[in-house]
């Protein structure tokens, strides 16, 4: 029997050992697979539900109402007129004698423009002339016989009933003199009518008479005007503004204009005076402006454009068109409030601007507008705000 002693065997126990924790790593790595499988499959869901839900949100694009950088722009047809205007009449009848100034002629105050022969009244005149000195010569009679009958009054030789006759009858030759002589003063003051000059500093802008031509005394229906004169060294500007801008058109308020003989040429005006009353037929509010025109270059009657730069209004809101909606509700915009939510308001209209409005109440500077809103939104809806297209106009 041999003595070597056999070594122990235990591979088997280590490679079952092994074995063992093989299988638990391949496990733990399934394990983790799947539990990286589920995850990923959960996150993929709620992804896939987020984006079905971002997509069943209309897309909004949204826009905050702003104030003009500058204030609107009227542009408006004008009727020039003279500052002073003043139609020439005959206050004497009888033939043009003679007249000193024709159309375009520039004439002073008080200078002669035309004369009247009235050889009537000159005979008129004689007469009155001739009554008032038979008037005073009556009056001189009473008044020495009044004189006469106070002193024989002393004596007693008349009676007092007498003298206060002959006292009577001088009062009444005095109310002749003066009767006389009123009339003496009327058709002197009638025959300076003979010369017509001009109330004042202006051109001559008509004339409608000439030399021999029979003069009637009176005006319009009575007899027609002689000579116009006018004043032109300002002109007058008559402006139909809608009564939507009379409020900021008012006394003080700078204005250009132009005519069609000087296009490119603007000349500024004021207004000075507005009517304060609408015209019910045409539902405007007339102004008077004043420019001046010290080189006579604009004509009184003519056409003129007119701009009104108005003042911007601070608590006026712009937004364009697109945003407004208009259905049985009245006028209104969609907004959005502070939960993201879609809430509508009511507005009104203060003026239209073309592809903008003013918003003449219901909004406030501070609201989110939806641009052009979708169909179908209600309030308290939910939508998904997108940036605007690159290319878009902002609403400025």
């Amino acid at each position: 029997m041999s003595n070597d002693t056999v070594a122990p065997n235990n591979t088997p126990p280590q490679r079952r050992k092994h074995s063992l924790w093989r299988i638990a790593l391949t496990v733990l790595v399934l394990l983790l697979i799947v539990v990286a499988c589920v995850i990923w499959r959960v996150s993929e869901s709620r992804t896939l539900k987020d984006w079905t839900d971002k997509q069943a949100l209309p897309n909004v694009v949204l826009i905050s109402p702003s104030v003009a950088p500058q204030g609107p722009v009227l542009n408006l047809p004008g009727r020039l007129e003279a500052f002073s205007r003043a139609s020439i009449f005959a206050r004497v009848s009888g033939y043009l004698k003679s007249w000193k100034f024709d159309i375009g002629a520039p004439v002073k105050a008080g200078q002669l423009l035309a004369e009247i022969d009235a050889p009537e009244l000159d005979q008129q005149l004689l007469q009155a002339r001739a009554d008032l000195a038979t008037a005073q010569a009556n009056e001189s009679l009473a008044a020495t016989t009044a004189k006469r009958w106070q002193a024989m009054l002393a004596s007693d030789s008349v009676s007092r009933q007498d003298v206060d006759q002959r006292t009577g009858d001088l009062s009444a030759k005095q109310a002749q003199v003066m009767a006389a002589k009123a009339n003496v003063d009327r058709l002197v003051a009638t025959k300076g009518f003979q010369r017509l000059v001009a109330p004042f500093d202006g051109v001559v802008t008509a004339r409608e008479t000439d030399v021999g031509a029979l003069i009637n005394a009176g005006s319009g229906a009575n007899g027609p005007e002689l000579f116009v004169v006018s004043d032109v060294s300002r002109l007058r500007v008559y402006v139909q503004v809608p009564q939507t801008f009379s409020p900021l058109v008012r006394a003080g308020t700078i204005a250009s204009l132009t005519v069609p003989e000087y296009q490119k040429e603007q000349f500024p005006a004021r207004v000075i005076a507005t009517a304060d009353s609408v015209n019910a037929t045409s539902g405007t509010t007339l102004v008077q402006l004043l420019v001046d025109n010290p080189g006579g270059r604009l004509i009184p009657g003519g056409f003129t454009n007119v701009e009104f730069k108005l003042p911007v209004q601070v608590k006026a809101l712009r937004l364009p068109a697109s945003a407004l909606i208009y259905d049985e509700h009245g006028l209104r915009v969609a907004t959005l409030d502070s939960n993201d939510k879609v809430r509508f308001k009511t507005i009104t209209i203060a003026r239209e601007l073309g592809d903008s409005v003013e918003v003449g109440s219901g909004l406030l500077a501070s609201d989110r507008v939806i641009d052009t809103p979708p169909d179908g939104l209600a309030d308290d809806d939910s939508v998904q705000v997108v940036q605007p297209d690159k290319g878009a106009k902002g609403n400025g």
